[in-house]
């Protein structure tokens, strides 16, 4: 039954002379990613190994200083991971390392086990304060929560002094804050204190989760307001903020609460989190960008964001979210693809940005005019990826739909008629499959070892034999290495996608590649019985169509 009674509203706190509506952001927050640790536990499937150093790569390479390793006490793959990372000195000198970890004296002591020999790092540990789970989960007092508190402040205390040779940060949160009566989270976090006894110097970090999203941001905005005027030795407390996206606003609510007086804010690249995800780093931060701020982290390549996050998380990325998406510069409206034309026409470099329909350049995340302005025919992309796919067993990826609507667009322009699923076919096949190769295969080799790859092979370039040889962490990561050291350009694949044509031993495999060099894009498809020759075919298309281009432009 529908039955809104059974909820109670969130309930207003009493801060009538509230100041954060009258303030403007004018710096970016310190960020701290826990994609490793928050967006790590929230997956179907956890990361490997691979990718959670794939990840961590592309967080340093973003530009945190600050991220969330995992949670070592709870899990033996985090704490290896943590004790790799460590180990490995993959950790650059200016970024810290974040651990996780209940306010439990065994916990707590694993949890060191796991940093020992870290240069830098942040200890951050928790308990619940909330209503709920004091009354129904833990069924105690304050007095037993404002206990485990501070037994578990004073066992992190004792076992940093244990181990000098780091330089260690206190972070505390009062988990659920939000649920939480502001006065008490004040009162548990200042027995914090008092055992941790920070200086400004040398200040603690309070991180005071949404864990559950309940109210609108303005309350959240608040909430942080009150505890950042009643807090004791506010200049000692570093305020940090954590909000999960259960009524869509978590980014709103950091933004307020940021306003509001928190200086520091945890999330995740894309969202990815727990039921409807973490706040969403990348949005918040580009928000900041789109108004004229630093943002203290590189999005300029958004597209190898995109394709990280998305390998390692195994999510996709919805075309329309902000920022990220696929299709948020594409116009399929007729007037705006209209206004769109007429702004950029009169844009002069340099100047400031104001652009009908578009609120940044999309440019500044590596992406390029060309998907700005799109016509859709009748069917529209959706059409011609249904009659591949029922038809001939295509599973075009997304990319590739948009691509070939493309091609299919220009003919039925032409025709004016309707276009048959044989045309679509032939158009696809002329298209990707029997379109000129400027470079193929001949011979090759694959050695194997330690988990690696060498591929050697003689390629027909252009009439010519080119000899090549590679090592990489797989077969097409060979190849590719290989050639680019050969022709000497620079390129990425961007996308991958392979799937079986039909079903049983025998069926054949298609493989999908998207390349990308300065910003444009080619594509490449390609059938076989042997998935390797697949995908280095699928391959060779695209670099055809790449190589033909840089030729054409020499």
């Amino acid at each position: 039954m529908f039955d809104p009674s059974k909820y109670k509203p969130a309930q207003a706190i009493n801060i009538v002379d509230r100041t954060w509506p009258d303030q403007i952001i004018e710096k970016a927050p310190t960020w701290c990613s826990v994609d490793l640790r928050d967006g790590n536990q929230a997956l179907i499937e956890p990361m490997s190994v691979s990718q959670k150093i794939k990840m961590f790569e592309l967080l340093v390479e973003v530009g945190f200083k600050e991220i969330e390793v995992g949670f070592p006490a709870a899990s033996q793959p985090d704490f290896d991971f943590v004790r790799r990372l460590i180990d490995e000195n993959k950790v650059p000198d200016d970024v810290t390392i974040q651990v996780l970890t209940q306010a439990r004296p065994a916990l707590i002591q694993r949890t060191y086990a796991s940093l020992k020999g870290a240069k830098k790092a942040i200890l951050h540990v928790y308990n619940s304060t909330s209503i709920v789970q004091r009354e129904k989960v833990f069924k105690t007092d304050k007095v037993g929560i404002v206990k485990i508190a501070v037994d578990g402040a004073t066992e992190v205390k004792r076992c940093a002094e244990l181990a000098p040779e780091t330089e260690w940060t206190f972070q505390y949160s009062p988990e659920s804050f939000t649920g939480t009566e502001i006065d008490f989270a004040v009162e548990v976090c200042d027995a914090v204190t008092a055992v941790w006894n920070p200086t400004p110097d040398k200040p603690l970090i309070f991180n005071l989760p949404s864990t559950v999203e309940r109210s609108t941001p303005n309350i959240y905005a608040d909430q942080i307001e009150w505890f950042c005027r009643n807090i004791n030795k506010r200049d000692s407390v570093i305020v940090s903020l954590h909000t999960h996206n259960d009524r869509g606003c978590a980014v709103a609510a950091a933004e307020l609460a940021v306003m509001a007086g928190a200086q520091r804010v945890e999330g995740t690249l894309l969202g990815n989190g727990e039921r409807t995800g973490n706040m969403d780093i990348v949005v918040m931060a580009m928000n900041l960008y789109s108004q004229g701020i630093i943002p203290e982290l590189d999005l300029q390549n958004m597209d190898k964001i995109v394709s990280v996050v998305r390998e390692c998380t195994q999510i996709d990325v919805h075309p329309r979210q902000p920022y990220s998406g696929d299709l948020v510069f594409t116009a399929f409206s007729g007037s705006h693809q209209d206004a769109i034309k007429k702004c950029l026409d009169m844009y002069e470099e340099g100047s400031t940005w104001e652009i009908a329909y578009l609120p940044i350049d999309p440019r500044d995340l590596g992406r390029t005019y060309q998907d700005v302005i799109r016509v859709n025919s009748q069917s529209g992309k959706g059409g011609v990826a249904y009659v591949l796919a029922n038809k001939f067993g295509f599973e075009l990826p997304r990319w590739l739909q948009i691509e070939f609507s493309r091609v299919i667009q220009g003919v039925t322009e032409v025709s004016g008629q309707e276009i048959h699923a044989d045309e679509i076919w032939e158009l696809f096949n002329q298209h990707y499959l029997k379109n000129e190769k400027v470079i193929s295969l001949e011979d090759f080799s694959i050695e194997k070892s330690e988990g690696r790859e060498t591929f050697n092979a003689k390629l027909e370039y252009y009439g010519n034999e080119l000899a090549i040889s590679g090592e990489g962490d797989g077969v097409l990561d060979a190849f590719v290495v290989g050639l680019k050291k050969a022709i000497n350009i620079d390129f990425e694949i961007m996308e991958y996608g392979e799937h079986a044509l039909g079903q049983g031993v025998d069926a054949e495999a298609v493989t999908y590649i998207q390349l990308k060099c300065e910003g444009r894009r080619y594509s490449g498809v390609a059938i076989s019985k042997d998935i390797i020759a697949s995908s280095l075919n699928a391959f060779m298309g695209a670099a055809s169509q790449l190589l033909s281009e840089v030729r054409a432009a020499a």
